[in-house]
């Protein structure tokens, strides 16, 4: 970050984590969202459909509940940005078989081929910006799990 913040001692909010990881997170996600761009998805689109891959690969298919649980989205947004997702032909909603008020989500076959470029871009940026820091996300998965919200995966 650059700024305010190079021209003064580290003192105050410049000592705390927490601001530290706030810019950071600020930081991946405008990377993110400049290189998913050429794909057409937002950074939110991409969190959403490749859970929602993820899931059906490892779990089946899952609810759109679970989805938004696993990435920590609200549901009314999830279920907006899954809407865009279906009219973008890259999922589509299948009935539950025992809840009728719940739906499955699959994705397409064009939802998996753009889900498994789009996986690549992240790995990319992840990559650039935090290396092999495995303490790093080891530490953010345990503060993470520790400190449970509303939708924590779990």
């Amino acid at each position: 970050m650059s700024g305010a913040g190079d021209s003064v001692p580290d003192t105050g909010p410049l000592l705390s984590p927490g601001f530290w990881l706030h810019h950071a997170a600020l930081a991946w996600r405008a990377e993110l969202d400049a290189r998913l761009a050429p794909l057409g998805l937002t950074p939110t689109q991409f969190l959403l459909l490749a859970s929602a891959g993820w899931l059906e690969q490892h779990t089946g298919p899952a609810t759109q509940q679970q989805i938004a649980e696993l990435t920590g989205a609200d549901r009314t947004m999830a279920s907006k940005v899954m809407r865009v997702l279906i009219d973008q032909g890259l999922i589509r909603r299948d009935a539950h078989e025992s809840d009728g008020r719940a739906v499955r989500i699959r994705l397409t076959p064009t939802g998996r081929r753009l889900t498994r470029r789009a996986v690549a871009v992240a790995q990319a940026v992840d990559a650039q910006m935090f290396g092999g820091e495995a303490d790093l996300r080891a530490a953010l998965r345990r503060i993470a799990k520790s400190h449970p919200r509303r939708h924590a995966p779990r």
